[in-house]
């Protein structure tokens, strides 16, 4: 399976993926809003071979893509939908992007793509996200792509030696317009 964007391959996961994976899941920056404290090579290669795995399962229910810059083939992140059963009227999305790729735009496009895939193709009715409410960047690509905050969950999530907000977001097909 393959989306395009104007800049954008988003496309299936392959084993020699995972050391660009481990490049920006080691990455400070990238650290910050996650669990994680450090990434090794066999993390990165299990992480990958998740997603493989989700190509195989019938029916199918997970598409986490590869984010590939088309003009250098570079691969900079992952972008997916995820429904909760084949037969789900709702799905969830998820993202993340090596921090060196960060405030040019990729993620909203990555994000927009999967988005009209999940309406279009998968049929769902409405899509789902959260993130961590001081992830200001995330925030704002959810709200560009029309997501709408649905609420706050207070502590949350805890990680890195602290408690965390999470925030919730949604959008009904009926909202969506590419």
């Amino acid at each position: 399976m393959e989306l395009h964007t104007d800049r954008l391959l988003l496309r299936e996961f392959v084993s020699a993926d995972w050391p660009a994976v481990l490049a920006y899941q080691r990455d400070p920056r990238y650290l910050q809003f996650y669990e994680w404290t450090d990434r090794t090579a066999g993390d990165a290669q299990r992480f990958v071979q998740m997603f493989i795995e989700q190509q195989e399962e019938q029916p199918r229910r997970k598409f986490q893509l590869a984010v590939v810059l088309k003009a250098t083939g570079q691969l900079i992140g992952n972008c997916g939908i995820r429904n909760a059963s084949a037969s789900a009227h709702e799905a969830d999305i998820g993202y993340e992007l090596s921090p060196d790729h960060w405030g040019h735009g990729y993620a909203t496009e990555a994000v927009r793509a999967i988005v009209q895939f999940g309406f279009a193709e998968l049929k769902v009715h409405r899509i789902g996200a959260w993130c961590i409410a001081d992830n200001v960047a995330s925030v704002r690509v959810l709200e560009k792509i029309g997501l709408k905050l649905e609420g706050r969950l207070r502590d949350k999530e805890y990680f890195n030696g602290r408690w965390w907000d999470t925030l919730m977001y949604g959008l009904l097909e009926n909202d969506w317009h590419d």
